[in-house]
């Protein structure tokens, strides 16, 4: 009985191509089959780096996975904060806390830790308009996306009319999708028996918490 598997082939270099360049398309051609786009276009740099300090080869190596790595948390980081759908950049260093001597650094600080999200524990900021509170709200969730947790925003208005046409069509779960904090802006009760566009009787939104 023969066995047969299945590996990944890296593309030999040319011949006609001299040992440095060579080991060079080599790389090129590793990076791209492992999809490792960081150390792809740092490894000139790192190398010669390495060379100055006489790092050894496990040194050298660490440097570049942890170059690797770096990366790609930051982009996981800038993804999760896309996905989150913020209608505008909101970071919660650059609130103004003199506007508002009712918000402390202290207490945003610890807004900023991810554990409150952890433990299933709702978050709801009250205040009159123009007191910062789609600022914070916005940068609570910014912090929270870039600490690795799914966010995602919404008005309260938009969320009810989705879930009002997801329920009508029986697709109510797919649209609740399954995320570690719903950020909900403009947070208001519509009167009840509101119509929505359609023309259709509207409830008054529900606040839910989610962890």
């Amino acid at each position: 009985m023969t066995t047969t598997e299945t590996a990944t082939q890296i593309p030999s270099p040319r011949r006609d191509t001299g040992p440095e360049e060579a080991v060079d398309t080599a790389i090129d051609e590793a990076c791209r089959t492992l999809h490792l786009p960081t150390i792809r276009s740092r490894v000139q740099d790192m190398t010669s780096e390495a060379m100055r300090q006489r790092s050894s080869y496990k040194d050298f190596l660490a440097d570049l996975l942890e170059a690797e790595c770096a990366e790609r948390e930051e982009r996981r980081k800038l993804r999760l904060v896309r996905e989150a759908n913020f209608p505008r950049p909101k970071r919660l260093e650059d609130f103004d806390f003199e506007e508002n001597p009712n918000v402390t650094p202290e207490l945003v600080g610890t807004l900023s830790d991810p554990a409150w999200v952890k433990a299933g524990q709702p978050l709801c900021l009250i205040g009159d308009s123009g007191t910062g509170k789609s600022h914070l709200l916005i940068g609570i969730g910014t912090a929270m996306a870039e600490a690795g947790l799914k966010v995602r925003y919404t008005t309260t208005v938009n969320l009810v009319n989705e879930l009002a046409e997801a329920a009508d069509e029986k697709k109510l779960s797919r649209t609740i999708a399954r995320v570690d904090l719903l950020c909900l802006d403009e947070f208001g009760c519509a009167p009840r028996g509101a119509e929505d566009s359609r023309g259709r009787r509207r409830p008054p939104p529900v606040l839910a918490g989610t962890g």
